[in-house]
C-alpha cells in the first residue's frame, strides 16, 4: 500500500477547512503516511500543483477561516477523460489515496475519482449544511454565529428607529441557516423554499407584530427564495407605510475564524478519515450524525439529496410572532 496521500479542498470555502487540513497532515504524519497538498482544488491536480505538506505552514492554520491551500470550481471536472487524466496524475506520483474537503460538488469529484480507482475519503466542508448523513458541516456553526451577530446589530438600530429589516442569508437550497439563524435571533418572519410568503402576506405580519408594540420586524430570507430583495422590502414598505430595509449579509458568511465547534469538528472528521485509509478502507463521506463521526458509502451520499419540511419554519413564525 503507497504510503503517500494527497489533501484538496474544493468549491466555496468554508470557516473550519484550514482546521481540518491541519489535523489531516498530522495525523497523517502520526500514522506513518507522506500527506501532499493539492492547490486549487480539482483543477490543481490538473495542473500537477502538488506539495509536500512538509513545505507548507500546517501548523499555523487552524484557527484561520477560509482555506490555505486554495479552492476553485472547475465545472470542467465533469468530464470522464478529464477525470482519468486526474486520476492517472496521481497514480504516477504514488499517490493512492485523496481526500477532499467540499460540498456536493466536491463529492462528485471525489466520487468519479474513486470510480478511476483512486482511494477516496470526503470530509463536509460547506456552510449551507446541505449533505445527507451528516447532521452539521464544517463551517456551518461558523456561518451561522456571523449571521447572529449581523441581526443582533440589526436589531438595535431597527429597535431605535421603529423599523423593519428583510436579511437575506446564504445556504442555496438548504433552508438551515435561515432557520437556525432565526430560532437564535427571535426573527419574526422566517421565508424559506418550503415556506414561502407573499409582500402582502408578510406586511399583514409586520402591521400584526408593530401593533403589539414590537418595536422593529426581522424577516430572513433564504437566499433564490426572492427573485429581487430589495424590490420585496420596497414592496413592504409601500403597504405598511413602515421604513423597510434590504440587507444581504453576504460572502462574510464564509469567512472569520472558525468557531470552537467547527475547530473541534473538523478534527475529529479528520482522524477518522486517516483512520479509515490506514485500515485501507475508501469510498467512504465522513459525517456527525447523533453525537458520533461515522463514514457513509460516498454512493449513497451523493446519491441523496436533503429534505427539510415547511414544519420548523412555521413553528419558528408562530413562536417569534408572540
Amino acid at each position: 500500500m503507497s504510503k503517500k496521500i494527497a489533501i484538496l479542498t474544493s468549491g466555496g470555502d468554508s470557516p473550519g477547512m484550514n482546521s481540518a487540513i491541519s489535523a489531516l497532515v498530522k495525523a497523517a504524519l502520526n500514522s506513518g503516511f507522506e500527506p501532499y497538498l493539492i492547490l486549487e482544488g480539482y483543477l490543481g491536480i490538473l495542473n500537477k500543483n502538488i506539495i509536500l505538506a512538509s513545505e507548507f505552514p500546517y501548523n499555523g492554520i487552524s484557527s484561520f477561516g477560509g482555506t490555505a491551500i486554495g479552492s476553485t470550481r472547475f465545472p470542467e471536472f465533469k468530464d470522464e477523460e478529464i477525470q482519468k487524466k486526474a486520476a492517472k496524475i496521481l497514480t504516477d506520483m504514488g499517490i493512492s489515496s485523496l481526500i477532499v474537503i467540499g460540498g456536493d460538488g466536491t463529492y462528485k469529484g471525489g466520487y468519479k475519482l474513486h470510480l478511476q480507482g483512486i482511494k477516496v475519503i470526503a470530509l463536509p466542508g460547506t456552510i449551507d449544511n446541505d449533505i445527507q448523513f451528516t447532521d452539521y458541516t464544517i463551517g456551518f456553526d461558523s456561518a451561522l454565529n456571523t449571521i447572529v451577530e449581523s441581526v443582533d446589530k440589526l436589531r438595535d438600530t431597527a429597535n431605535s428607529h421603529r423599523r423593519c429589516f428583510v436579511v437575506e442569508v446564504m445556504g442555496r437550497h438548504c433552508p438551515d441557516l435561515a432557520l437556525y439563524s432565526a430560532i437564535a435571533t427571535g426573527s419574526e418572519i422566517v421565508i424559506t423554499n418550503t415556506n414561502p410568503l407573499s409582500a402582502q402576506e408578510a406586511s399583514e405580519i409586520v402591521l400584526e407584530q408593530f401593533k403589539k408594540g414590537k418595536p422593529s420586524v426581522i424577516i430572513t430570507v433564504l437566499e433564490y427564495v426572492l427573485p429581487n430583495l430589495k424590490e420585496f422590502a420596497a414592496q413592504i414598505e409601500k403597504i405598511t407605510n413602515i421604513t423597510t430595509r434590504a440587507f444581504e449579509v453576504g460572502h462574510i458568511q464564509r469567512g472569520g475564524r472558525p468557531s470552537a465547534f467547527d475547530r473541534i469538528l473538523a478534527t475529529k472528521m479528520a482522524m477518522k478519515a486517516i483512520e479509515l485509509i490506514d485500515e485501507r478502507k475508501s469510498g467512504l463521506a465522513i459525517g456527525y450524525l447523533d453525537g458520533k463521526i461515522q463514514a457513509h458509502d460516498i454512493t449513497e451520499v451523493v446519491s441523496a439529496s436533503v429534505e427539510r419540511t415547511a414544519e420548523l419554519a412555521q413553528k419558528i413564525n408562530k413562536i417569534n410572532q408572540n
